[in-house]
């Protein structure tokens, strides 16, 4: 994953009040393993940032491959 994908959460976060399917935006990518994610709402106020493992998202497409 890179820098500005759109990605869903595959499980509760719930420390950092994520839920599954929840939609956020990779800002920064910390290693080979883990992303920054922001989640925000349909405002485009960030209400959750959390480093998550790579593993625990799904890029979304908006095409086909």
């Amino acid at each position: 994953m890179k820098m500005f994908d759109v990605v869903a959460s595959l499980q509760d976060l719930p420390q950092q009040q994520v839920v599954k399917g929840q939609v956020g935006t990779v800002v920064e990518e910390l290693d080979n393993d883990h992303v920054l994610v922001e989640f925000a709402d349909v405002n485009g106020v960030a209400y959750a940032i959390a480093t998550i493992p790579m593993g625990q998202l799904m890029k979304l497409k908006h095409a086909p491959a």
